[in-house]
């Protein structure tokens, strides 16, 4: 760990010897990529811009979050507003989504970057999200964005030990991928259904769970949870139940397998598997 963790500081230290951008979400990877490389530019005399890419699939207060985090790590903070749903051609959720929209993205940050003179933007792909199935990885490599984390092969429960490390206030909080991932790759996506989806898990972390997913299937809303506070889930279903419903689902379901990270891509990964 601390062989990787020297490599991961002099990749950063390299690229602070010019100003740089960090792809930010307020998550635990790009938070300590924001912090790492603003402790190195403190060094070179150069500056270190986290600029969030606020977008109707990410929920609405990762701006607050963000914007206390790159206080903490004295970078320059920006939000750059983008609408992916009607830019990107993701309106059916094709497949190839996280592709497409990466790339729409990543491409207006490249635009902002260069407006202000910047080159270089890191990104926080880890190691643990290369085993997966992530076709945005194909966009951030096409574009010449860097992913150090990947680079210097660290995990997520690695980048996690070493944000608490370094004191970074979000290093325990959960992943918030965005709200597309909720919803069956084919299925037409709305504003409308992925605010509900964010209402709904919304409040479900206000009764206390960590990890949670709201899978919407038609009018099912199927939960996932980690596996052992299913049982927990259970004792609060009425509650529960009576404050989905009221957003609109017909039928509550719980995934009894738990909360599985990207359990909606077992379709997509089967069918490149078949067309293969």
């Amino acid at each position: 760990m601390n062989e990787k963790t020297e490599q991961l500081k002099k990749m950063i230290r390299d690229y602070a010897s010019e100003d740089i951008a960090v792809a930010f979400s307020g998550g635990v990877d790009s938070s300590l990529l924001l912090k790492m490389a603003s402790d190195a530019a403190a060094l070179t005399g150069k500056s270190v811009y986290g600029i969030l890419l606020h977008t109707i699939l990410h929920p609405a207060g990762d701006i607050k979050t963000a914007e206390q985090v790159a206080e903490e790590a004295n970078a320059h903070f920006l939000v750059l507003e983008l609408d992916e749903l009607s830019q990107a051609g993701i309106e059916e959720n094709p497949a190839d989504r996280c592709y497409l929209c990466k790339k729409y993205l990543f491409r207006e940050l490249q635009k902002k970057a260069a407006s202000l003179g910047i080159h270089t933007i890191l990104e926080g792909t880890n190691r643990d999200d290369l085993r997966a199935y992530r076709p945005g990885i194909r966009a951030v490599r096409e574009l010449g964005i860097r992913s150090p984390l990947a680079d210097a092969s660290f995990t997520k429960a690695e980048i996690r030990s070493l944000a608490e490390e370094y004191g970074i206030s979000v290093s325990g909080r959960p992943s918030t991928p965005c709200l597309a991932t909720r919803f069956p790759y084919g299925s037409r996506l709305s504003y409308e259904a992925m605010r509900k989806v964010e209402d709904g898990e919304a409040f479900l972390r206000g009764l206390g769970f960590y990890n949670v997913r709201l899978r919407v299937h038609g009018d099912i809303a199927r939960i996932e949870v980690d596996s052992d506070t299913l049982t927990e889930l259970i004792l609060k279903k009425n509650e529960i139940i009576l404050y989905l419903k009221n957003l609109g689902y017909t039928y509550i379901a719980l995934d009894l397998e738990g909360f599985r990270s990207g359990s909606m891509d077992t379709t997509a990964i089967h069918g490149l598997a078949v067309r293969s």
